[in-house]
């Protein structure tokens, strides 16, 4: 099984880094690849709406040239997705969110019924924000996210200052045996116990 992390922190070894190196150490114990995917500090188009990918090849993002398109592949064929960012003002960082828009808008359906979780690094306040945000990407792809004891967030400012949040490594830490534990579940059930019954998804507009 493979989970692909990404990180949106403009600081490729920061305390996001940290907290993300820290669950894929949990994953290489339980027998889970991890790869780390650099997001933060990249140059990325923002989401237009413009529905492109809704009937392109592949439902693939009109936009070319970052890492988008890529990393969206490598996400589909993921067994897990671990989201994790610093805190910009109670929020992820433009880039970052400028990357889950697209990623996301285009991809949703991929993720259905796959495992995943989110870390935040914050300073002082807004980390819940972040890790509030993060989620409603998972939430809106209808994907199984994993427990921890308290919110998935490390606090540090300097680098490697989340090393010394014990109680932020526990949570990521417990966080990512329950996502091992979770894929592996997912894992054996398949061919075994049948998804949920779908139904097509009704829209209403408020304004109508």
């Amino acid at each position: 099984m493979k989970v692909i992390a990404i990180n949106g922190s403009p600081r490729p070894d920061g305390n996001t880094a940290i907290a993300l190196g820290a669950m894929a150490e949990i994953l290489k114990q339980e027998g889970i690849e991890t790869e780390l995917v650099q997001v933060g500090g990249q140059l990325i188009h923002d989401c237009i709406g413009c529905g492109y990918c809704k009937s392109s090849e592949r439902n693939l993002c009109v936009f070319k040239g970052d890492l988008v398109e890529e990393t969206s592949l490598k996400m589909r064929e993921a067994d897990g997705i671990i989201l994790g960012a610093p805190t910009y003002y109670a929020g992820v960082p433009g880039d970052m969110k400028a990357f889950l828009d697209r990623v996301f808008f285009s991809n949703m359906r991929y993720f259905k019924y796959k495992v995943g979780t989110v870390v935040a690094a914050v300073r002082r306040g807004g980390g819940v924000d972040v890790v509030h945000q993060l989620m409603n990407y998972f939430s809106l792809s209808e994907t199984i996210t994993p427990p921890s004891q308290y919110w998935t967030i490390v606090y540090g400012l300097a680098k490697g200052e989340a090393l010394r949040d014990i109680e932020g490594m526990q949570t990521v830490r417990k966080n990512a045996r329950a996502m091992a534990w979770l894929l592996k579940v997912v894992d054996a059930s398949k061919g075994k116990v049948p998804l949920p019954p779908e139904e097509d998804h009704e829209f209403m507009h408020f304004i109508r």
